[in-house]
Order: C-alpha cells, then sequence, then structure tokens
C-alpha cells in the first residue's frame, strides 16, 4: 500500500536545504557522518588512494558498480570506497557536503548542488537513455495522465524527463499529481502494486515493472523527447580532489573505460556481477534492461545537452542561475583516452 511506502513530502525548496548542497558537513545527520568517517581521500601502504564516493541505482552505475567489484581502477593506483545511502536524496547530501570524493549521479543533480556553490566538476560520462516514463493500463498518451499520480525522484533526470514529456504535449506538472519518493525498489513497487497511476524510473526498475504489471504501458523512452543517446548519470568529483589526487581519479576513470569494455563484451557476465547487492530485480529483468541504459564515459559531445535542460530546471525552482561549461572538466577524461589508445578504441559506444 502507498502509505508503507517512504514517498516524500519535500517541496523544490526543502529538497535544497536537505541536500546541504552549501557545502558544509553541520546538516548531514551524525548517523550519515558516521557511515563516512574520515572523508579525505586515503593512501594504503602500497600506495594506493581510496577514494570515497556515492552512487545511484540505475543501470547507468553498472560501470561503477564493475570498477569497485572487479576491482578496476586498482592497476592505476586507486580503490573506490561506497558509502550507503538510505535515500537517493541523500546521495545528494553527502556529495555536496564535502563527505565522499565523488559521485556518479544525475546531472541534473548535480547542477542543483553546482549551483548552489558546492565545488563539484563533471570530469567523465556514467550512462546513456534508461529513463522511462510508465503508466497502468489505459493511460496511453501524454493527455491521459491529467489529474492522476506521476511517482519521480526530485532534481533528478526522472523529473526532467516527465517535465520535457508534459511540456512537449502543451501540459505542465500542474496538470498531474506528483509525488516524490526515497528509493529506487519503492517507486517500482508503488507503480506495480497500483498505489499510483505513473512514474517515471530509471532501468532495470522500469523494465521491471512493464513485466509485472499486466498491461502497463511504456510511454517514453526519452529517445522520443531527446533523441537518442541522451544523457542520464555523470562522474563528478569534488575539487580538492582534483588538484590533490588527479592520479587517482584518472585511476577510476580508466577503471570506466575498462568496465564499459567488459560489460559491453559480456554483457550478461557483469549484470551477474551487480544483480543483488546494486539492482534489486531478478537477473532475467536486469538483462532485459542493460541494452536500453548502456554505460558510456566519454560524453564531451553530451554537455550543451546537459547545459539545454538547465532551463528546465530553472522554471522548476531548482536552479538559481543557469551554468555554463566550466562545470565540465574533461581534460583527465582526455589523458586516460591518450595513455590508453587501444582501450578506447575498442570501445563501442563513443559519443565525441
Amino acid at each position: 500500500m502507498t502509505e508503507n511506502l517512504h514517498i516524500l513530502s519535500l517541496d523544490r525548496r526543502d529538497f535544497l536545504r536537505s541536500a546541504a548542497i552549501a557545502g558544509t558537513a553541520a546538516a548531514v545527520p551524525s548517523w550519515l557522518l558516521a557511515a563516512c568517517s574520515d572523508p579525505s581521500p586515503g593512501t594504503s601502504a602500497a600506495g594506493t588512494v581510496t577514494l570515497k564516493a556515492t552512487h545511484g541505482t540505475g543501470l547507468c552505475n553498472l560501470g561503477m558498480f564493475l570498477v569497485k567489484e572487479r576491482r578496476l581502477a586498482e592497476p592505476a593506483g586507486a580503490t573506490v570506497d561506497f558509502v550507503v545511502t538510505p535515500t537517493n536524496a541523500d546521495i545528494v547530501t553527502l556529495f555536496g557536503a564535502g563527505q565522499v570524493d565523488m559521485s556518479l549521479l544525475p546531472y541534473t543533480q548535480f547542477m542543483t548542488l553546482h549551483d548552489a556553490g558546492a565545488p563539484v566538476t563533471i570530469v567523465a560520462g556514467g550512462g546513456v537513455q534508461g529513463c522511462v516514463i510508465v503508466s497502468q493500463p489505459g493511460i496511453n498518451t501524454a493527455a491521459d495522465l491529467t489529474g492522476k499520480t506521476l511517482g519521480t525522484f526530485q532534481a533528478d533526470t526522472l523529473e526532467m524527463l516527465p517535465y520535457d514529456y508534459l511540456k512537449r504535449a502543451g501540459l505542465s506538472f500542474k496538470d498531474v499529481k506528483v509525488r516524490y519518493f526515497g528509493t529506487s525498489p519503492e517507486l517500482a513497487q508503488a507503480f506495480i502494486s497500483g498505489s499510483i497511476d505513473s512514474m517515471c524510473h530509471i532501468e532495470p526498475y522500469a523494465t521491471q515493472a512493464l513485466n509485472a504489471r499486466a498491461g502497463a504501458v511504456k510511454l517514453s523512452d526519452g529517445t522520443d523527447v531527446y533523441g537518442p543517446g541522451y544523457t542520464d548519470c555523470v562522474l563528478a568529483v569534488r575539487n580538492p580532489v582534483l588538484t590533490e589526487n588527479p592520479k587517482a581519479v584518472k585511476a577510476v576513470i580508466k577503471g570506466l573505460l575498462t568496465a564499459q569494455q567488459q560489460a559491453e563484451q559480456d554483457r550478461k557476465a557483469a549484470v551477474e556481477a551487480t544483480v543483488g547487492t546494486y539492482f534489486k530485480t531478478s537477473l532475467a529483468d536486469a538483462l532485459d534492461a542493460s541494452t536500453k541504459q548502456p554505460n558510456v564515459v566519454d560524453q564531451r559531445s553530451k554537455a550543451q545537452f546537459m547545459l539545454d535542460r538547465a532551463a528546465g530546471m530553472q522554471d522548476l525552482g531548482y536552479l538559481k542561475n543557469l551554468p555554463d561549461q566550466k562545470i565540465f572538466d574533461w581534460s583527465l577524461l582526455e589523458q586516460v583516452i591518450q595513455e590508453n589508445p587501444d582501450l578506447y578504441h575498442s570501445l563501442k559506444m563513443q559519443t565525441a
């Protein structure tokens, strides 16, 4: 039932406050800070730098999960230590408060952090596509959503897609009842149980819902609104870490490129290594969804696409100022590509 789920009632102003995006750790609950211990990067006796990170729950994070599980950054001198976050909002909270070094997160949430003055920069991509608007049987068009409930997450790419989808049809969020959820499994279960009329969710949870709810309708997978290969999530890093540990950041970027290569060459093995631990769906659903949201680390050509979405973020009240190209620093990615041409050219998906 809906009342048993973690549905957020925060408005957009509350979201910005709860994200602690002014860069101070004081707003972060002590129990959550305890999970981070020392927020600064650590170095082992062997000289390996450990970077603390938060991550999302969609297949755009598959590469980061493989970096962690298969230790793909270690050969270049770094390891990744995930900090568990109870809700999607906590991912933004810890990163904005400086309690982790990097985060793989929706570019829209990154923009809220940057707009509030957090010292963070996008250095690489994570994944493309995979945002899906799903509706209950009988809801077949944008117009059919009028007066209906829509589940999503705040300041997320999963909020921007329905915003743009409705706008294209001459509608707005005023025409629907938007409900914000805390976690991906909760949102999916709310839809599967029939507690909400529609949702915008990420893969593999969109596929899980479509397979579990008889007659469910896929209203949009984003490609009809944005075109193929649109960006979903990015790798962002705290600026002090970029200055003090660029080699470690490069190691993670190289690890992500290696993870992309491995996922492209043996997608089943990559998904099997992460289902259960990171993706709370069946293996069959995750495998089905895995081709719909591929990992793409080099997203240099998608910078303008991300900037173009900022106007909608501003309309929704998340941004005071529109960002510019300064939110990106592709230099470390470019160095890794130059130093590993065989790895880069082996990749099936590149955007630059």
